[in-house]
């Protein structure tokens, strides 16, 4: 009998095979490829099919779906089932196909049920008729065809999943059932109570044809006989139900898809951190007679994949939990099994062990060179130089000092990204904190911060001083600069400009389903920014500008400025990136203000006459009043935002003073509104003399203390 012979021309049919639907109309679940507007359903209207292939658990649809396709369509429909049938009947098919082809330019569409069960040969016979269009194909299969079915016809075919379907859904197939006159029981009176429909449904558990059997095997042997003359009451209680449909068997195939699911589920209930779902799909797997040692191996595999460095116990745990297992075995194992399963599943989750996979990949990239100061010193130390400028960590303090570690062509690059949970959560922001000021040694400009002289012990000591605090942003003000703020995971920000990866990252950060813009002038930050980029997903990663496309930027919540006038950013400039904040945006400016900032005149006391130090005093005042463009760029501030706070941060330091960093500020060049050209012209020229030798003697190369004032200013536009 063909598969899809007339409804009504067998009346010995099971309901499941009566009730399959003929049309659209009718078909019941699925909605996820089914549903109106879905691509399946629109092909299936428009009778434009190509190729399919469905695949799902039984009892989800796959053989109804295709008998609604052969009532839809205007092509010839053959179908084959991969059990019962053979290469023989495959020729014949393709023999018909292509008749109908030739003789009446009629498409042939050939559904195979089970296809999975053809060996490859069988599959590959079928391939050169799909590949000219003779056929159609449209296969069934309960097994994962990626694996099952040959990549060729897979390719070449749209693969539709179909799943268990739901609760509702059932309920729909069964009342229609109960409703249908012709079909299912419409012309008898019967009533299902509540609770045995809800039992039917349960035990189903998503198969309509477990449910339409039991439903048959309810109704019909509740009457002393069925069928009851028509009009009669067939009443079908909770009891009834219970014994038509009895407990289903777990679907498990050790060698099958559902052994990949299951143990897939299973993994991913873990990583879930959902501790019933991982106890149930480890119960069924156990059920289904599973290897326990599969289990454990996979946990063993999930304590250092998903939770690794956020609980570097899961790995213990797992371990103890498989020798005692091994000791004990089944049926007292299983509590072993439990207990690292619970384990895992309730422990806090980091997946950053995959960072490692990215350094392979790096590795297969390229083969990069060791750093030279990297390299062993041993044998080549006089010849080559090799190891020199290494900084010995334990010799600074925290034993710990910012350097570069990676090969050159990989600067800035980040495999391990460390998680907030757990043990991880606590080292994320030493690791974060110590990589931005690793990234903003490679940033700063002074090319003296980057080497390191030999005999130079001042300025050797001031680095381990500096760099050893893994941060080149003094705590306080970064800590101002993020105070307070009301900053949303999906906010736009800009940093303007990129000063410090410090404030960049931390940005980022906060944002994740946001976005981060950052204003980098400099080809070299572009660069070194970009490298510490290169890990994140491409729409992930912020969008770096220089100053020419800041017209381009979005609407943002929110910007972070950075001492607008000494990076040369007029109030056109910030006048156009102010522009784009939104309604309650915020803007937190940061400067140094250098009235209340270290001055050099303070370095001359007690050098030079106190006549001389006075008018040198009064001078320096005038370097500090507020120059056109910074009462220009305050106006518009006030202008467009509103003032929130102003906060000053104070902070000290040992600062080195190399002789170039002192010769650019007592230069006496009048292009320049410099210390030594707004001090120097009010002096003659021994005065000068006397005045710079002073200031070389006391700050040329040496290590002197100095203090800085930060304003932080948060405003926000109304």
């Amino acid at each position: 009998m063909d598969l899809f012979q007339k409804q009504g021309e067998s009346t010995g049919e099971p309901l499941a095979a009566r009730m399959r639907p003929r049309n659209l109309t009718e078909y019941i679940g699925q909605d996820h490829i089914m549903g109106e507007g879905r691509l399946l359903r629109r092909a299936i209207q428009a009778d434009q099919l190509s190729s399919l292939i469905f695949y799902g658990p039984p009892g989800t649809g796959k053989t109804t779906l295709a008998r609604v396709i052969a009532n839809s369509t205007k092509s010839y429909f053959i179908s084959l089932n991969a059990v019962l049938s053979g290469v023989k009947e495959l020729r014949a098919s393709i023999d018909d196909a292509r008749e109908k082809r030739d003789l009446y330019e009629r498409r042939t569409i050939l559904f195979v049920d089970e296809v999975h069960r053809w060996n490859k040969s069988q599959q590959d016979a079928l391939l050169p008729w799909v590949e000219n269009g003779t056929i159609i194909l449209i296969g069934a299969t309960t097994e994962n065809p990626y694996f099952e079915v040959n990549s060729a016809l897979v390719s070449r075919s749209r693969v539709f999943q179909l799943k268990e379907l739901g609760d509702e859904d059932l309920r729909a197939i069964a009342a229609q059932a109960l409703n249908d006159k012709a079909r299912g029981y419409g012309q008898w009176k019967v009533s299902l109570s509540p609770e045995g429909l809800d039992h039917l449904i349960s035990v189903a558990s998503g198969d309509a044809r477990s449910l339409l059997n039991a439903l048959q095997l309810a109704v019909e042997t509740t009457p002393a006989q069925f069928p009851p003359p028509p009009g009669s009451e067939i009443a079908v209680d909770l009891a009834t139900c219970e014994e038509s449909i009895q407990k289903k068997v777990v679907l498990y195939d050790k060698e099958g898809d559902y052994h990949f699911d299951t143990i897939s589920a299973f993994i991913k209930s873990i990583r879930g951190s959902d501790p019933d779902a991982a106890l149930y799909w480890m119960a069924r797997m156990i059920r289904a007679g599973e290897d326990p040692r599969f289990i454990i191996r996979r946990m063993l595999i999930s304590a250092s994949e998903d939770i690794g460095m956020a609980d570097p116990q899961a790995l213990g745990v797992v371990s103890a939990a498989a020798a005692a297992f091994d000791r004990v075995g089944l049926p007292e194992g299983q509590f072993h099994l439990t207990q690292a399963a619970l384990y895992l599943a309730t422990a806090p989750k980091s997946n950053s062990s995959l960072a490692y996979f990215d350094a392979v990949r790096a590795v297969d990239k390229e083969q990069a060179e060791v750093p030279n100061h990297l390299k062993d010193p041993g044998r080549d130390k006089h010849a080559f130089g090799h190891g020199e400028g290494y900084n010995y960590p334990h010799a600074y303090r925290d034993h710990w000092v910012a350097q570069q570690y990676l090969p050159s062509t990989l600067k800035g690059r980040l495999f391990y990204q460390p998680s907030s949970q757990g043990f991880e959560g606590k080292i994320q922001e030493d690791v974060l904190r110590r990589r931005e000021a690793q990234l903003a040694v490679m940033l700063d400009e002074t090319p003296e911060v980057l080497t390191y002289s030999p005999g130079g012990k001042e300025r050797d000591r001031w680095l381990k001083r500096t760099m050893g605090s893994g941060t080149a942003l003094p705590p306080p003000l970064f800590e101002a600069l993020f105070s307070g703020l009301k900053v949303q995971r999906h906010h736009r920000l800009l940093i303007a400009p990129i000063v410090t990866g410090q404030i960049f990252w931390e940005a980022y950060r906060k944002i994740p389903e946001g976005g981060l813009w950052g204003l980098a002038d400099s080809l070299r930050v572009r660069e070194l920014i970009a490298f510490s980029m290169e890990s994140l997903p491409p729409a992930e990663r912020p969008t770096l500008l220089d100053r020419k496309a800041v017209d381009t930027l979005p609407d943002l919540e929110g910007i972070f400025l950075s001492e607008p006038l000494r990076r040369d950013m007029g109030e056109v400039l910030v006048s156009v990136m102010i522009s784009r904040l939104l309604p309650g945006g915020f803007l937190r400016l940061s400067e140094i203000d250098r009235k209340r900032t270290t001055r050099l005149s303070s370095f001359l006391e007690g050098e030079i006459p106190e006549e001389l130090l006075e008018r040198i005093g009064s001078s320096e005042n005038t370097l500090y009043t507020n120059s056109a463009s910074e009462k220009r760029l305050n106006a518009l501030l006030d202008r467009e935002l509103t003032l929130r706070s102003e906060e000053s941060v104070e902070t000290g330091e040992r600062r080195f003073i190399s002789g170039s960093l002192l010769e650019t500020w007592i230069a006496r060049d009048s292009s320049k509104r410099n210390w030594g050209s707004t001090v120097g012209k009010e002096l003659n020229e021994e005065e000068w003399r006397l005045v710079k030798s002073s200031l070389e003697r006391k700050l040329a190369e040496k290590e002197v203390d100095w203090t800085r004032v930060w304003r932080v200013e948060s405003r926000e536009r109304d």
